[in-house]
């Protein structure tokens, strides 16, 4: 099992949590880090015995984007800044196409590559006293941790524009309101909501949950007939697993008169 030295990682009883352990700098992103961050979100989402991805911070805080102190602030800084983000990157994809589902727990600020990373999750929780902020406007960037790739679908393209170019602070309520966010959680609850919805999702039908997403995530390539068909080709796969005889039992019952047992 990998060791590292931002993360803390466990699997009890089918959820895999990942916490980022670098709260003394807001949890901020170094090279380093986003290469754990990658590592770890790949390997839970590789392993069989995982039924759910759980992803938060601690200190208080998500994430904050790159640790600027490691910066120069000049032209030196773009192979630092490919750097960090294809590996944030990486991490982004392993949250948002994990086959099974994911949870982002957003106790604190998630800001700059926090806020993409924070989006990636099926579920986002956010705690009452969190925020989100854009933040890439402050220090002249563009928006990277798949933050342009979330925002226009989960808020449409205006509201994008207006997160992005006017870069104020969401607070927890709005972001719920707005589709950022899945649930507004009171800060003391947080913890135990996150151990409680990521228990649930993990107690689930885990094949189907995963090739809903994948069914999810290519809609918006293909025109509805093709959609069909693979909602067709899907349904009719997911029919052979043991979830789905789990599911059948469960619904009908084996006591029910018209359960053949086959």
């Amino acid at each position: 099992m990998s060791t590292y030295e931002y993360l803390s990682v466990e699997r009890i009883d089918g959820v895999g949590r990942i916490a980022m352990e670098r709260a003394d700098h807001h949890n901020a992103l170094t090279v380093q880090m986003a290469g754990e961050l990658r590592d770890a979100t790949n390997d839970l989402a590789e392993d069989d015995e995982v039924r759910c991805l759980a992803l938060t911070g601690s200190g208080g805080t998500f994430n904050t984007g790159a640790d600027l102190s490691t910066f120069e602030g000049d032209a030196t800084d773009g192979r630092r800044l490919r750097a960090l983000a294809s590996r944030l990157h990486g991490a982004v994809r392993n949250v948002a196409t994990a086959k099974m589902p994911t949870v982002t727990g957003v106790n604190g600020v998630a800001a700059g590559g926090g806020f993409g990373l924070a989006l990636s999750g099926d579920l986002v929780l956010v705690a009452d006293d969190a925020r989100f902020e854009f933040a890439y406007p402050e220090i002249a960037l563009s928006g990277d941790g798949g933050s342009t790739y979330f925002l226009p679908r989960l808020v449409g393209h205006r509201r994008a524009r207006e997160i992005a170019l006017l870069d104020e602070p969401i607070p927890p309520a709005e972001a719920v309101e707005m589709g950022l966010a899945t649930e507004l959680v009171p800060a003391k609850e947080f913890d135990d909501r996150l151990a409680e919805l990521a228990a649930t999702l993990a107690d689930g039908p885990t094949r189907a949950y995963g090739a809903t997403k994948r069914l999810l995530n290519k809609s918006y390539a293909r025109d509805l007939p093709a959609q069909l068909a693979a909602e067709t080709d899907s349904i009719s796969h997911l029919s052979r697993t043991s979830d789905y005889a789990r599911g059948h039992d469960a619904f009908f019952g084996a006591d029910d008169p018209d359960f053949t047992g086959e």
